[in-house]
């Protein structure tokens, strides 16, 4: 299964998003992330909890969802509100479409330590997340929209 993660700046949700999936599930799962709107460079504490985590951070960047036309992903996923409320390319008709609201760790206010536990808080819910999404039988589109939204609930 193709997973496309999109969040409006793809510098940390989507990319921690994509290389856990990668991690926990690249024999079943390729996933790819993009932004609507990305500022062409990953945050420097995705790549730090990333690695501390033992995942690869290898070709991991920021870039635009254009460039993904050809990737035709069956699951899209948004991982932050801005982006679930836009607009999705034409292209992303016959994917099928969740959003999995997660909080931002790059932009919290406070110590080192307080930044580093919401990187793993947010690590953490994407692993759980992904893992529970390899056990997902995709036998139909709507059935994968029905177990994917079940995994939020």
């Amino acid at each position: 299964m193709k997973v496309l993660y999109i969040c409006t700046h793809n510098r940390c949700r989507s990319i921690l998003s994509e290389a856990i999936t990668n991690h926990v599930a690249g024999d079943t799962m390729q996933a790819r992330s993009a932004g609507s709107q990305p500022v062409g460079e990953v945050h420097p504490l995705s790549i730090k909890y990333l690695q501390e985590a033992g995942i690869s951070v290898d070709g991991l960047q920021s870039q635009s969802w254009d460039e993904f036309e050809d990737f035709a992903p069956d699951l899209v996923v948004t991982v932050c509100d801005s982006a679930a409320g836009e607009s999705c390319p034409v292209w992303f008709g016959k994917s099928v479409k969740v959003h999995w609201g997660l909080s931002d760790p790059s932009k919290l206010e406070g110590s080192e330590e307080e930044k580093a536990q919401a990187f793993r808080e947010t690590i953490s819910i994407i692993t759980q997340r992904v893992q529970q999404l390899a056990k997902v039988e995709f036998s139909s589109p709507e059935a994968l929209r029905e177990a994917v939204n079940e995994l939020i609930d």
